[in-house]
């Protein structure tokens, strides 16, 4: 099984979300721990591509950046308001049990 998955959350996701994939000891930061708050989209998408970190948005802006050829190490998107913190919580868990880091290069994993 995959595991070495790590993931960067964007401002806009609730705490709750870091919280419930930190019990499970699966590595994750956030917008606001990277001192990253109001910076724009492609300078979140390279943090987190120089981290070698699956970006979780809510934010469909990061989906043009990505059809725009924009590098990432991968993104993670669920519509807002369209899942529950726990089912997005198990739906990041899913991606980190099967999926290695190279296999999400450049890939967007729907919720």
């Amino acid at each position: 099984m995959a595991r070495t998955i790590r993931f960067h959350l964007d401002e806009n996701c609730a705490g709750a979300i870091a919280a419930g994939l930190r019990r499970l000891d699966i590595d994750v930061t956030t917008t606001p721990e990277a001192g990253l708050m109001g910076a724009v989209d492609e300078q979140q998408l390279a943090f987190a591509l120089s981290e070698g970190r699956v970006f979780f948005t809510q934010d469909q802006d990061f989906l043009g950046l990505d059809a725009n050829g924009v590098a990432h190490a991968g993104i993670a998107y669920c519509i807002k308001g369209s899942r529950t913190v726990g089912q997005i919580v198990q739906g990041l868990i899913l991606i980190w049990e099967v999926c290695e880091p190279e296999e999400m290069a450049g890939r967007v994993e729907y919720l």
